[in-house]
């Protein structure tokens, strides 16, 4: 009975010996560790910290050394600009999102950023609002993105913007930020509102959050009557729940679909063990082990199904969201550079025709000319942010003193500044209010030009969007005492115009009488690379002021 059992034993060695050597063979350390330094964006970083522990607990071995996996938690646009720069440290990077990525791209370094080597989840991007307000919502706002665009508009009075406030994420420094900008300029333009678009661009650039944890916290703090609406990602919303259980927000998925975070890979090493750990690594983030905390953290898989954290009684949809079709880099870009000109800093002169003609009633309504065009100036006055440079100048005949066409009501300069114990922002506002028609007075509208357009030039500023903004009813000069004459102003302004130090004029003409001028001030406008407007009813200027707002994204260069 001993041999047997002798040769039991024997086995129970043998096999023993072979598993030691198998297992050590796959979890060889002898050669010490192996550094994968990883950085991720802040959302997915506890995450892949979580799956990097089991890693490391796990033994992954290349070349005799034993993988350590650490994960350091950073902004995605921080990573980008080391990256762009040639300053990049880490050797693994997890982005939030391949949108960021193909703007990079578009910049002067970004053809030597290594490719994108697949996604390891997603996050849709959507509208929120705290749960004890999405109720209040039905009626004013669908989940939508051209209703969002309408609540944001700044031109649109009397939209939903009155019961709803939209709060927005910097599209420069934040991923949700930019898809959102992206859905919502590709369902705009599909709706023909590009222009609507502008105003709600120009009024989300002023209250923008600074993360998605700022926006999500402000969603919960009632202030005013109007509802809070912010725009983030699935998972951040789930996050915020998380933490702050006690004041809970809800996601609202756009009825036209929507872009989502896809948390795209990029191995930045190039050293050939530390490259082989890196696909080690990446290989294991596909596994379901991983796959189930990435779930379980909120984030959707790469196929858009959702875990049981995404369920309805949570404030979420578990059904995968409709999909818009991914923009191309070209777009991205395009869109990068739209926001940038759209918010750079503004320096306007505002000449205000005051003459007789300004006196008369406008059709259908019980105000002047003079009473509406002031009303809809101080609304477009609401199109600039607080560092914004203005001025207002009025111009009729003689107004003042003898020969002199045009007066300075309100000196250039930043709105918030104060002035005579008031801010320029309020001294405009109240001269709007206050100006009266001149009953003789004709239009002295070409000497005025000459002489704001050369103040203007002298005083130019680089690092802003030079305009003069001109607001007449007339058919262009009108001067019984003659002045500059129509052809010797467009010689000037040709003369004087640099493309290199862009100073445009946007003219805006309204009443029965504009059309005779279109002629000249269309050569007046588009001397200088601006445009003139001639408006068929005095209500037509809201509009022409988003147009004028849509030009400063082309500029120098609108017209090919």
């Amino acid at each position: 009975m001993l041999v047997p059992l002798a040769g039991a034993v024997a086995l129970a060695v043998l096999l023993g010996v072979a598993a030691f050597v198998i297992f050590n063979r796959d979890h060889d350390c002898s050669g010490g560790k192996l550094p994968l330094r990883v950085v991720a964006t802040p959302d997915i970083q506890p995450a892949l910290n979580k799956i990097a522990g089991n890693y490391n607990k796990a033994l992954h071995s290349i070349d005799s050394k034993c993988v350590e996996v650490t994960v350091a938690k950073e902004a995605a646009a921080r990573t980008a600009n080391a990256l762009a720069a040639g300053k990049a440290t880490a050797d693994f990077w997890v982005a939030d999102s391949s949108l960021l990525m193909e703007s990079i791209r578009a910049t002067g370094n970004g053809d030597a950023l290594p490719q994108v080597e697949g996604s390891i989840a997603t996050s849709p991007v959507v509208l929120a609002a705290a749960r004890s307000a999405a109720a209040k919502l039905s009626g004013a706002l669908q989940p939508s993105w051209v209703s969002m665009i309408s609540a944001a508009n700044v031109a649109n009075v009397d939209g939903p913007g009155r019961k709803v406030r939209v709060l927005a994420l910097d599209p420069q420094k934040n991923s949700a930020g930019l898809a959102a900008l992206l859905a919502a300029a590709g369902t705009a333009k599909a709706a023909k509102q590009d222009q609507a678009l502008v105003g709600a661009l120009k009024e989300l650039s002023g209250q923008l959050a600074s993360d998605s944890t700022a926006l999500l916290a402000s969603l919960t703090v009632k202030s005013g009557s109007r509802v809070p609406v912010g725009v983030t990602s699935e998972q951040a919303i789930y996050a915020h729940n998380v933490k702050k259980p006690e004041s809970p927000v809800v996601a609202l998925y756009p009825k036209e679909g929507t872009l989502s975070l896809d948390y795209p890979v990029t191995i930045l090493t190039k050293d050939p063990a530390t490259l082989k750990a890196a696909a080690d690594f990446k290989q294991a983030l596909t596994g379901e082990s991983a796959k189930k905390i990435l779930r379980d953290a909120g984030f959707r898989g790469t196929d858009g199904k959702a875990g049981d954290a995404l369920t309805e009684d949570k404030g979420f949809t578990a059904e995968t969201p409709a999909a818009l079709d991914p923009p191309d880099g070209a777009t991205v870009a395009r869109m990068v550079q739209t926001w940038t000109r759209l918010n750079l800093g503004t320096r306007l002169l505002t000449l205000l025709d005051v003459s007789g003609t300004m006196a008369l009633q406008v059709p259908g309504t019980n105000m002047t000319r003079m009473q509406a065009i002031n009303r809809i100036a101080t609304e477009g006055l609401g199109l600039f942010p607080a560092g914004s440079e203005m001025g207002l100048w009025s111009f009729s005949t003689h107004l003042d003193g003898q020969g002199k066409d045009y007066k300075e009501l309100v000196s250039v300069g930043p709105l918030s500044e104060t002035v005579d114990g008031a801010t320029r922002k309020e001294q405009l506002v109240r001269t709007f209010a206050q100006l009266q028609a001149k009953s003789t007075g004709d239009t002295g509208l070409n000497d005025t030009i000459k002489a704001a357009y050369t103040e203007l030039t002298e005083t130019f500023q680089e690092d802003k969007v030079n305009t003069l903004l001109i607001l007449t009813d007339g058919a262009g000069n009108d001067d019984p005492d003659g002045g500059v004459k129509n052809a010797e102003l467009l010689q000037f302004l040709k003369k004087t115009y640099n493309p290199k130090r862009p100073l445009t004029i946007l003219l805006i003409a309204f009443g029965p009488d504009a059309k005779k001028g279109k002629a000249q001030m269309e050569a007046v406008a588009k001397a200088t690379g601006g445009e003139a407007y001639i408006a068929e009813n005095i209500l037509q200027v809201r509009e022409f002021f988003l147009q004028g707002m849509e030009r400063r994204l082309c500029m120098p260069n609108c017209d090919g």
